[in-house]
């Protein structure tokens, strides 16, 4: 189907609004926010549905939540209002939670998906009540309307490269193990992806898992089964696809014996794993500057809410089910001790009171943190 085609075939489904599933590249193409011809565009009071996937990981009700309820409040000049709901990793809960969001009359969705392939049919009745949706950190599946996230390829190829970085010439002198996050997260395919294209015939990867929703204490199993399986003194590194299942793998180490302890990666820069790069147990994380994708999320939903396009979009990606959606890919940076000052606490993620607590002083002063 073409873009016209595209456009027409929308503005039928969501009755007082074109919506375009193909914004072709261009920011200002993307910022058109042309009115819908069949409807009078909305005002400022609108309501946007916001639905997070889980609560296990800091950064969503630490700084998505809020950054984008900040966002549409600056882009409604107050009047603007997020519903929210956090689905705590289950993707029947959301679903559900899409069909509240319906009844309630929300002008359009922001949904991080639990399961990018069970929200699909719960997108669908959004489109088919006339509510646009933008896909949220992770691309679901059905008619969304625009997408934000980050190069989820290129935090695989970051966190490969920043293990193979720790390894140096001993990368082929005994085993890796690899903990992928969980497989209805198609995030996490991207990661493994990426991280597999640098690793592939540079180390020996002794074990590797999908880990169960992406929880610390399965990621702590998998280690410890791992550890086991290959001998505690053959293990040399460690891919782990964020922090929060980082702490995990380092618990089942320390328990293990496991001592010096061997480079792992991690992600999302949560305050706990930037603490255990300070203290030399975890080597690096993947810094993920929240604040854009979130701001871009929320403009994309406003002006989608007013009956425009997706404001802002740069690019666009294909997901299985929809081809040519407007997106906003943010980049990434790799997160070790050495720019620890220079990225989160310059972007006042955290401040140093709050990494260098008294347990992490000494650390903190030995790595010129102060």
């Amino acid at each position: 189907m073409n873009t016209r085609m595209r456009r027409a075939a929308v503005a039928v489904a969501a009755g007082a609004m074109a919506v375009s599933l193909a914004a072709c590249g261009s920011a200002k193409e993307a910022g058109d926010t042309t009115k819908a011809s069949s409807g009078a565009a909305k005002g400022d009071e609108i309501k946007v549905g916001l639905l997070l996937p889980e609560n296990q990981t800091a950064r969503y009700e630490k700084f998505d939540k809020p950054l984008i309820e900040k966002k549409v409040a600056e882009l409604t000049g107050g009047k603007g209002k997020v519903v929210y709901a956090n689905a705590k990793q289950d993707a029947t809960t959301q679903n559900s939670q899409v069909d509240t969001m319906i009844t309630n009359k929300v002008d359009v969705l922001i949904i991080d998906a639990v399961d990018s392939k069970a929200i699909a049919g719960s997108v669908k009745k959004a489109k088919d009540a006339g509510i646009p949706v933008v896909a949220y950190d992770r691309l679901a599946e059905g008619p969304i309307d625009a997408y934000t996230s980050f190069d989820n390829e290129e935090v695989g190829k970051v966190q490969g490269k920043a293990l193979l970085e720790a390894l140096g010439d001993k990368a082929k002198d005994g085993q890796v193990v690899m903990m992928n996050g969980s497989v209805t997260d198609p995030n996490a395919k991207l990661f493994k992806s990426g991280a597999h294209s640098e690793l592939d015939g540079k180390v020996n990867v002794g074990k590797e898992y999908d880990t169960v929703e992406w929880k610390p204490e399965n990621a702590n199993t998998n280690m410890a089964a791992a550890l086991s399986a290959l001998g505690k003194d053959k293990v040399i590194g460690v891919y782990s696809a964020n922090d929060g299942m980082a702490g995990g793998i380092i618990t089942a180490l320390k328990a293990a014996g496991v001592s010096p302890l061997p480079p792992v990666t991690g992600q999302d820069a949560e305050l706990a794993g930037v603490q255990r790069i300070v203290a030399g147990e975890q080597f690096m994380s993947v810094y993920k500057p929240y604040a854009p994708e979130a701001e871009a999320a929320a403009k994309m939903a406003v002006a989608l809410a007013k009956g425009g396009k997706a404001e802002g979009s740069t690019s666009t990606v294909d997901s299985p089910t929809t081809k040519g959606v407007a997106a906003v890919l943010i980049p990434v940076v790799s997160l070790t001790k050495a720019n620890i000052k220079d990225t989160v606490v310059k972007d006042g993620v955290y401040s140093l009171d709050e990494i260098c607590t008294d347990k992490y002083a000494a650390a903190c002063a030995a790595a010129g943190l102060k």
